[in-house]
């Protein structure tokens, strides 16, 4: 990360005002989200998790939502909260295994579940950002996931039509970003959120570290600004580890 001099800086800070990204917190982030939206929510089992923005939507009590996520969170973390809380009305994913109350809720049928394939929820995402409305993958045909979807036939092998996905909103959380919303990701936390980013009409980010625009290397930037609507620091992480094992003692 580059120190920027004077000058700079205050351009920086007068390009950030005229953008109107930067916003308070995440109340302000959260402010106009309404009943029965989209979204779609960064983190890849407990990493990159939005957490900041998860517990203002808890707050807020909008409910009735359509949550597109890899995972489902874990019980009382991510959005296992919104779940308890009975604001999510049915969930896209890949990865359900590590919620218990997720488990309840299906099969329940207080909870309607969409599975998707991992490598095609990450493909229909960054489809949907990038204006594809729908495209043809391998993954599934001849599955249960095929039912009730087109499927043709290239090179004499199936194909499934997946529709790309456009979230009203998406919510991703980075490691470092810039007051115009250039975002950047560690590790594992980079598998999902710059997919859910780009899929959104209105990103949310949560950065642990925000910095004056031009601090960061154009090369590392993961998600270019213009995805990003919305950006604040967040506060308060939690480092958690999904699953500890240990080796038992000699």
């Amino acid at each position: 990360m580059r120190t920027l001099s004077p000058s700079e800086r205050e351009l920086s800070e007068k390009l950030a005002r005229g953008m109107h990204k930067l916003v308070r917190d995440a109340d302000e982030a959260v402010r106009d989200i309404p009943d029965g939206s989209l979204l779609a929510l960064g983190g890849f089992g407990l990493c990159g998790i939005p957490e900041n923005t998860i517990a203002a939507l808890v707050r807020k009590g909008v409910k009735d939502l359509t949550c597109v996520s890899n995972n489902a969170g874990v019980d009382g973390f991510g959005i296992g909260l919104m779940l308890e809380k009975g604001q999510v009305r049915k969930m896209v994913s890949s990865y359900v295994g590590e919620n218990k109350l997720f488990e309840q809720l299906v099969l329940s049928g207080r909870l309607e579940l969409e599975f998707a394939p991992q490598g095609t929820l990450a493909e229909r995402m960054r489809a949907g950002g990038a204006g594809i409305p729908a495209f043809f993958t391998a993954t599934g045909a001849g599955t249960l996931v095929a039912e009730g979807k087109e499927t043709r036939e290239f090179d004499g092998k199936p194909y499934v039509l997946e529709k790309g996905i456009v979230a009203d909103f998406s919510i991703v959380k980075a490691w470092r970003g810039d007051t115009l919303g250039n975002l950047v990701f560690r590790k594992t936390a980079r598998n999902f959120n710059p997919m859910v980013a780009m899929c959104g009409k209105i990103c949310i980010a949560e950065v642990e570290e925000l910095v004056p625009a031009g601090a960061i290397d154009p090369d590392q930037i993961h998600v270019p600004g213009i995805f990003v609507k919305r950006i604040f620091q967040g506060k308060n992480y939690e480092k958690r580890i999904e699953r500890k094992t240990v080796s038992g003692g000699a």
